[in-house]
């Protein structure tokens, strides 16, 4: 997935590539350099849910090295993990009033060590490591509306996501256990009983953001359609105190370029990956 920002025009999506796994990633990366000149683009790997922990915790003041250095000693009985050898970074959250807190974003050396090294065997340069939540957030910062916040709901094969944005930044980010697979698979009663679940889910979110935040209107919700799964918008607006939107990537990305995109259920498969090229990187 590669994606285009220019100042005043939709970012353009120009490259959009699904590849087969070869024998490990090094090999597929291998395979891959020459053909999509990967030489000359900033490249960058998305955790899956279940590799990656994300913890919410106060900030603490001094340099950004050391920051780190004492927020992974102090979450060290929160991880499912060691600490001393996994990757951390910290993702400040706008205080808007509230005490200044950072989202600790912590991944085991298991997990970052091959990743790391497949990039390094085939002899190309990994620039960033991103997780789903970021890459939803960068989603939601093009739809927000000046001086409110938005909220979004995207299921995808493993769980559904729903974040509050503010300004482009993340604000709340909470994991509904209920997959995109298993609304695909369930029987019209079991299915409406999931809606049920995901209706409460994202109520019971509303009702906390709003005490946590209440300086911070928000526009709306707006949810990513799953190919397949019917009733499930119609339900979410009928059940819902806000109002409930669809996600249309049309009005936000320019797909001229890889009018496969336009398909819905390929737009359902690329959603993560869409969100994670957003990524804008700090200028040097």
């Amino acid at each position: 997935m590669h994606i285009l920002r220019t100042t005043g025009h939709l970012p353009q999506v120009l490259l959009a590539e699904s590849i087969e796994r070869g024998a490990d990633d090094a090999t597929t990366l291998t395979a891959l350099k020459k053909p999509l000149r990967l030489h000359h683009h900033h490249l960058m790997a998305l955790l899956p849910a279940g590799q990656y922990q994300v913890v919410l915790t106060d900030a603490v003041d001094g340099p950004l090295d050391e920051a780190r250095e004492i927020v992974r000693w102090k979450l060290k009985d929160q991880v499912g993990f060691p600490v001393d050898t996994a990757a951390i970074d910290l993702l400040p959250i706008p205080p808007l009033g509230r005490s200044p807190q950072v989202y600790a974003l912590l991944a085991a050396e298991t997990v970052m060590a091959p990743l790391i090294q497949s990039f390094q065997s085939a002899k190309l340069e990994l620039t960033a490591i991103d997780v789903p939540e970021l890459a939803q957030r960068n989603i939601s910062a093009l739809l927000e509306e000046e001086d409110r916040g938005l909220a979004m709901l995207i299921f995808d094969e493993s769980e559904g996501l729903l974040t509050f944005t503010f300004g482009g930044e993340l604000l709340v980010a909470r994991h509904i256990e209920i997959s995109a697979e298993q609304l695909l698979s369930a029987s019209p009663e079991r299915r409406e009983q999931l809606f049920e679940r995901i209706a409460l889910d994202i109520q019971r979110s509303l009702d906390n953001f709003d005490r946590s935040y209440s300086m911070v209107p928000l526009s709306g919700l707006v949810v990513g359609a799953i190919p397949g799964v019917t009733g499930y918008m119609d339900y979410l607006r009928n059940n819902l105190s806000l109002t409930v939107t669809v996600l249309n990537l049309a009005d936000i990305i320019d797909l001229s370029a890889v009018p496969a995109l336009l398909d819905p259920q390929r737009q359902f498969q690329c959603l993560r990956a869409l969100g994670a090229a957003l990524r804008e990187e700090p200028a040097s």
